[in-house]
């Protein structure tokens, strides 16, 4: 019971932020389009984002460590909620700094919250380590079923409101708020071990290099995000024209993408015992 009671204050707590993020991704592209930026200066406002994100995620565990994990989520709702506000303007230069916003926003959700988690169910409450995988297959569980859920809802406040595609990302801050507000008051504070950024990165480089399967790994993974965020920027042009609705689009990808996952599970630990490459 006390795991459970543990459990669910951490879902509580991280779930509202990640429907937040799924929230923000159908209609991002129509959105930037609406304000009358050619392609070329959509394509500067995503890069913005995406380049915020590599050079924050270069020092965000040292970061996320130094400030506190409780601090550091609580933060990730405030930049994602000023992030999805600033897409009220009309400004480039208030645009591009939303995009930044969000970029370090979701570089602290992906790192802040499950780093508070662990530390909390080990050194904290001493739980069985072998019960950490519960908690993450709960996520992933969730988290998928946001995903799709996030298109819908986006889809239909776009068409219901007369905001038009800004919709989504308002119904997104009170996600936001009720993340930030349940983490900071439920939560305990934690931090990690102090340490400068240079030997951070130092550690991290000499682990790279030190066995080649590890960069080999990263070196796949790097080409296969790379492929993700040229999709993530090209959908939006491709289907638009054909009057495709763009939510219900989005909801299809990540409904595909969770079959494809829990196809995984069941060939790797089922009956088929397919072994990874």
């Amino acid at each position: 019971p006390a795991f459970r009671h543990f459990q669910r204050e951490f879902l509580l707590g991280y779930l509202p932020a990640l429907a937040a993020d799924w929230l923000q991704g159908p209609l991002l592209f129509q959105l930037l389009q609406s304000r009358g930026f050619l392609r070329s200066q959509i394509a500067a406002l995503y890069s913005c984002g995406f380049a915020s994100n590599v050079a924050f995620g270069l020092v965000s565990s040292v970061f996320v460590d130094r400030l506190g994990r409780k601090k550091s989520s609580v933060l990730s709702s405030g930049l994602c909620s000023v992030s999805c506000l600033l897409q009220l303007s009309q400004d480039f230069l208030a645009l591009a700094v939303g995009r930044v916003l969000a970029a370090l926003g979701t570089s602290l959700l992906f790192s802040a919250f499950e780093s508070w988690y662990i530390h909390e169910h080990l050194e904290h409450h001493d739980f069985p380590g072998e019960w950490i995988p519960d908690t993450f297959s709960r996520v992933a569980l969730w988290n998928s079923g946001l995903a799709v859920a996030a298109g819908l809802v986006a889809e239909l406040v776009a068409e219901g409101l007369a905001l038009g595609p800004v919709a989504p990302f308002l119904v997104a801050v009170p996600f936001l708020v009720l993340s930030g507000v349940f983490a900071g008051k439920n939560w305990d504070e934690n931090y990690g071990k102090s340490r400068s950024c240079s030997k951070a990165c130092g550690e991290g480089l000499r682990g790279l290099l030190s066995d080649p399967r590890v960069l080999l790994l990263g070196l796949v993974q790097a080409l296969v995000e790379s492929i993700l965020l040229i999709f993530a920027f090209l959908w939006t042009p491709v289907l638009e024209p054909h009057g495709i609705p763009l939510g219900i689009a989005f909801s299809g990808f990540t409904a595909s993408s969770a079959v494809g996952s829990a196809l995984f599970r069941r060939g790797v630990t089922g009956r088929l015992r397919l072994q990874p490459l």
